[in-house]
């Protein structure tokens, strides 16, 4: 008798956290509860300083470790939340109650879980977990979980977005799509991300076949249609895509392509994702054991070229073979058509010479400027005061002060890029000064 009085004591003393669960899957809310903690604490005040005490005392330090990497993953601090909820108290006030209904789609998430088991039976648990950040991301995985932004992921029509600044047009033009919708479709993209080898690709052409393939596969196992309106934009563009696909598809960079604004030419953001889906989708289409071609579109190596081009060239998707795409590729890329000052290799450059100048084949996004090393270390390295971009951005020209009889040596990189985000064929400069 006095066991069971002392197990009942502890049952009222200890709050007990109810998590929803598929086997070893916990969808878990708390974050929730302790944001809006924080924001009633934060909006009594218009002290700055209390107002960051608040949130990190009642909602970072008490987060759960998919806010901790959420966080990380989207560069968010104390001070991204305190100016979130300052700047626009119209959008908090709306989206609040949205939020808070997390806790009641265990359920549908739970279905979709087990869907997209039967169709890929070996599926590893992952916890998901709603969070609430500042307009970076409606969901994306690290460690193993799904971290979703219920701030965007929730938010439908009726959010008010009307105080928001250019820059986050993207956002207000999600909210019509009415997100919370497809809140299901949206975690089982993520939960495939934890299935994939790796977080990620190597190049635009692999990032999108590890997005694309996330798509997908929620279609097969829900029987629904993608949200994403890049996929149905897509398909009713897919020559004209593919065709500028084709030409910078093995750039480093995915921005004109995926997480992106409208890309020039179209008229849907993020078609990295439709190229993506349309080859998994063709591989899928024309294979004969269905739950196979599963197991292969989830578990690629998106890290390994060799076999993501492989199995490109086994969908024949493109026009053309991987092989003759990439040396098409390589014959587009900027590279660098003289320097102005002196030639590469000299060895009697005049030491007042005050101006480095690189000419380059093609028009470059003057965005970027990369110096870098070379082989011979940072003692060789020129003093650069500035460097600037001509009126034609054809050409950049770095300030420097240089010292007489020395040797110098430096390494134009491939981070300079031309305004379709092709990379730049790296030049190793090399030169000596006289006496």
């Amino acid at each position: 008798m006095k066991n069971k009085i002392f197990i009942l004591f502890l049952f009222f003393l200890f709050p007990i956290i109810v998590k929803s669960q598929t086997e070893n899957n916990a969808i878990i809310t708390t974050d929730i509860d302790n944001f809006w903690n924080a924001f009633d604490k934060i909006t009594t005040t218009k002290d700055t300083v209390l107002q960051n005490e608040y949130i990190t005392k009642l909602y970072i330090k008490k987060g759960t470790i998919g806010l901790k990497n959420i966080m990380i993953a989207r560069r968010y601090n104390a001070k991204s939340y305190v100016d979130a909820i300052n700047n626009y108290p119209l959008f908090w006030n709306s989206i609040r109650q949205n939020t808070l209904k997390s806790k009641t789609i265990s359920s549908e998430l739970e279905l979709g879980i087990n869907k997209l088991k039967v169709i890929y039976p070996t599926l590893k648990p992952a916890s998901i977990y709603f969070t609430i950040g500042a307009f970076k991301t409606p969901g994306t995985i690290m460690d193993g979980s799904v971290l979703i932004g219920s701030e965007m992921a929730l938010g439908d029509e009726n959010t008010i977005s009307k105080e928001f600044p250019k820059e986050l047009d993207y956002f207000s033009n999600y909210l019509k799509q009415n997100p919370n919708k497809e809140i299901v479709f949206l975690n089982i993209h993520e939960y495939v991300h934890t299935q994939q080898k790796t977080e990620g690709g190597y190049d635009l052409l692999s990032q999108s076949l590890y997005e694309g393939i996330a798509e997908f596969i929620p279609v097969v196992a829900l029987s629904l249609k993608s949200p994403t309106p890049a996929i149905e934009y897509g398909k009713l563009n897919n020559k004209k895509i593919k065709n500028v696909f084709e030409k910078e598809m093995f750039s480093y960079w995915y921005y004109n392509w995926i997480y992106n604004d409208l890309k020039k030419q179209f008229k849907t953001r993020d078609l990295g994702y439709y190229v993506g889906y349309a080859i998994a989708e063709k591989y899928y289409n024309q294979s004969s054991d269905k739950k196979q071609a599963i197991k292969k579109l989830i578990e690629l190596d998106y890290n390994n070229q060799v076999e993501i081009e492989k199995f490109i060239d086994e969908t024949n998707y493109f026009s053309r073979s991987i092989k003759k795409l990439k040396n098409n590729f390589e014959k587009s890329r900027p590279y660098i058509t003289n320097i102005k000052e002196f030639k590469n290799g000299q060895q009697t450059v005049n030491p007042n010479t005050t101006e480095i100048t690189f000419e380059f084949s093609i028009k470059m996004d003057v965005r970027f400027r990369s110096m870098d090393f070379g082989k011979l270390g940072k003692d060789y390295y020129p003093k650069i005061i500035a460097a600037k971009f001509s009126e034609d951005e054809k050409s950049v020209t770095y300030t420097v002060k240089l010292e007489p009889n020395k040797q110098y040596q430096m390494i134009v990189t491939d981070n300079y890029r031309n305004e379709n985000a092709i990379q730049l064929i790296p030049l190793e400069i090399n030169f000596k000064t006289s006496n």
